[in-house]
């Protein structure tokens, strides 16, 4: 039986990685799904974190399908490896419109849109915004406000019958880590990519889509408001810290 049979869904950041898996597998189990993103590979274009962009990506599929059950809000940028000192406040503004802001518009345009049957929200954290040391402050920071955001919703949301929950990511090979893939596997450290896991390797964009399409679908239709992680076990313990140099603060 197709867990998603009859289903409509949107996916944000859907022309590679984690979105990319994701509408494949929504797909295969039978939802229709339209797939946005802000560059070509996509079913249609919209920028994740225009107001303007999601309230018609929401208003456009509704009125081609008639309801909206499932929106993955995965679309996010990296922000880059800067400190806090070389960034700007402009930087840290582009940061959070995207990953932050974006969450929220979804939230705000699907959830009027999912009342009447209930529905699905899905939004794309990271173990970063759990605590330090798995991304920079700008990006960390963002994450941890989708968190948050969707603890909030859920509660602002209670007794509608949508569902608002988070993905925790840890290193998945997608377009915003392949650098860091890349640089390992040039200097023949493949093999150090996830060490500090206790699986001790990363992850693949499919077994995030796994875990989107466990919280889009009816087998977790009891959870909700929750972050989950999908990380290989990195989260379960703290970091050891690090002597920083002051030349980089």
């Amino acid at each position: 039986m197709q867990r998603l049979a009859g289903k409509i869904a949107i996916v944000t950041g859907a022309a590679s990685g984690i979105g990319k898996a994701a509408v494949d597998l929504f797909r295969s189990e039978g939802a229709t799904v339209v797939g946005a993103d802000i560059g070509d590979g996509a079913d249609t274009r919209a920028d994740a974190g225009s107001e303007e962009d999601v309230k018609r990506l929401v208003g456009d599929v509704v009125r081609q399908h008639g309801r909206l059950d499932i929106f993955f809000a995965n679309a996010g940028v990296s922000g880059g490896w800067a400190t806090i000192s070389e960034q700007s406040a402009a930087d840290w503004a582009e940061i959070l419109r995207v990953n932050l802001i974006g969450p929220f518009l979804t939230i705000k345009y699907a959830a009027p849109q999912m009342k009447e049957r209930g529905g699905s929200i899905i939004c794309t954290a990271s173990v970063a915004g759990l605590r330090s040391g798995a991304g920079r402050a700008a990006y960390s920071a963002s994450k941890a406000g989708v968190i948050n955001l969707v603890q909030t919703a859920a509660q602002q949301l209670s007794g509608s019958g949508v569902r608002v929950n988070a993905i925790c990511p840890g290193l998945i090979e997608t377009g915003m880590t392949q650098g860091i893939y890349d640089m390992a596997r040039d200097s023949g450290q493949a093999h150090r990519i996830g060490e500090l896991n206790p699986l001790q390797r990363g992850g693949d964009p499919q077994e995030i889509a796994n875990a989107a399409l466990f919280l889009a679908s009816d087998e977790s239709s009891y959870v909700n408001g929750a972050a989950l992680v999908v990380d290989g076990g990195l989260a379960s313990s703290h970091p050891t810290t690090r002597r920083f140099d002051l030349r980089m603060l």
